[in-house]
């Protein structure tokens, strides 16, 4: 299950386990209003990903 954090400097991070892939942005919990186009993130060879749409950062757990 993914988790979010607020960091000191005021960006959100959310983790992600190997169960979430593959991932995609935005995530089904988003608000209707703030969705921008389904993008799938490659994560699972660095470990994190930015969206290109809203710069949501994804950080992978496992």
């Amino acid at each position: 299950m993914s988790q979010a954090n607020t960091q000191s400097f005021g960006r959100e991070v959310v983790k992600v386990s190997r169960n979430d892939l593959p991932l995609s942005c935005p995530r089904t919990s988003e608000a209707v209003a703030s969705m921008h186009p389904k993008v799938f993130l490659p994560i699972e060879k660095t470990g994190s990903a930015v969206c290109p749409y809203c710069g949501a950062h994804y950080q992978l757990t496992d």
